[in-house]
């Protein structure tokens, strides 16, 4: 099993261009927390002609909802959600700039398309394992819709958060490619 790549945000085209369906990968800087309710709103503030509370360009969005931090602690248990309730608004958030997501389960056909058009990645984090995900975390702050609880936008520091590619910029998606491989079950 190879080494896993160190990659650090902002994402760059040549970052993500060294990424292929597979790789494991340690994610260093800052990423944001957004689920449905919060992608809703960036896109209802986008259509408005408002300007987004956070800059996209080059960086990464995790679809997860913490759990209340522990005293002492930046953050609660913090796992990935389902991505596909998202894909209404990634094409757009891509193109706007978005380089990174990070959920479990595969995509839409329009996201991958996407992600092939702008240079973008989707990354897969370890479902039911929460806990571990916490501890890459250093530091959490909620950057917009603190009325949304744990679907707020917050922004994290992390170090080595943990990931793997699963659908690249060349049209790769490590789902359809498990099945090619290992027949479907």
């Amino acid at each position: 099993m190879a080494e896993p790549k160190r990659i650090t945000t902002p994402l760059s085209d040549e970052v993500i261009k060294d990424l292929h369906i597979g790789d494991s990968v340690l994610i260093s800087g800052v990423i944001y927390t957004a689920r449905d309710s919060a992608h809703k709103r960036l896109i209802e503030a986008l259509e408005r002609g408002e300007e987004l509370p956070v800059d996209l360009k080059g960086q990464i969005i995790y679809y997860a909802g913490p759990a209340p931090a522990k005293p002492g602690k930046p953050i609660g248990s913090i796992g990935p959600t389902t991505s596909y309730r998202m894909d209404p608004y990634a094409p757009i958030l891509i193109e706007k700039g978005l380089k990174g997501m990070i959920g479990k389960g595969n995509r839409s056909d329009e996201v991958i398309e996407a992600i092939k058009k702008h240079t973008a990645v989707y990354f897969g984090a370890i479902g039911g394992a929460a806990a571990l995900g916490a501890k890459s975390i250093k530091k959490a702050e909620f950057v917009a819709y603190e009325d949304l609880g744990p679907e707020a936008i917050r922004r994290l520091e992390v170090v080595d958060f943990p990931a793997v590619v699963v659908n690249d910029c060349y049209g790769g998606d490590i789902y359809k490619q498990g099945l090619k491989e290992y027949g479907e079950v």
